[in-house]
C-alpha cells in the first residue's frame, strides 16, 4: 500500500513538472508581447489608441487581422519608412501618413508581435530574424 501511494505520488509529481514546464516558443512569446506592449504604449499608442481602434476616419484601427495577416512582410517596412497612400481597413478608407517611427529591430519584432496579439488578433510572434529578413527587402 504504501509503495502504490508514494508512486502515485511520484506520478503526479512528474505530470504536474511536465505541465508546468514552458516552452521556449511559449518564453519567447511572452518576452516578445511584454516588451512589445510597453513600446506600443510609448511609440504608437498616441494614435492607434490603448485599445488599438485607432482615430475615426484619421488613423485607421489595428484590428483587422486580415490587414495584418495580409501585410506580415511590410509591417517592418511601414514602422521604418513610415506609410503613405491609400489603404483599407473595415472597409474604410484611410489616406493619411504615417510618419517612420525611430524603432530598434528588436523592437519592431516586440511590438509587431504585441499588436499580432492584442486587439483581437491572433497571429504568432515576429521574431527579430522575420523582422530583419522582411527589412531587407524593404521597397
Amino acid at each position: 500500500m504504501k509503495y502504490k501511494v508514494a508512486g502515485l505520488i511520484s506520478l503526479l509529481a512528474v505530470l504536474i513538472s511536465i505541465v508546468s514546464c514552458e516552452s521556449e516558443a511559449d518564453l519567447d512569446f511572452k518576452r516578445y508581447y511584454s516588451e512589445g506592449s510597453e513600446v506600443y504604449q510609448t511609440h504608437c499608442q498616441n494614435c492607434h489608441g490603448a485599445k488599438g481602434d485607432g482615430l475615426s476616419a484619421l488613423i485607421p484601427p489595428l484590428t483587422d487581422s486580415l490587414y495584418l495577416k495580409n501585410n506580415q512582410s511590410n509591417l517592418a517596412c511601414y514602422l521604418r519608412s513610415g506609410l503613405t497612400g491609400t489603404i483599407t481597413i473595415h472597409g474604410k478608407t484611410f489616406d493619411d501618413k504615417m510618419p517612420a517611427a525611430d524603432l530598434a529591430p528588436m523592437e519592431m519584432a516586440q511590438v509587431l508581435t504585441y499588436i499580432n496579439n492584442s486587439f483581437g488578433n491572433k497571429l504568432g510572434v515576429i521574431t527579430i530574424d522575420r523582422v530583419n529578413a522582411d527589412l531587407k527587402s524593404c521597397k
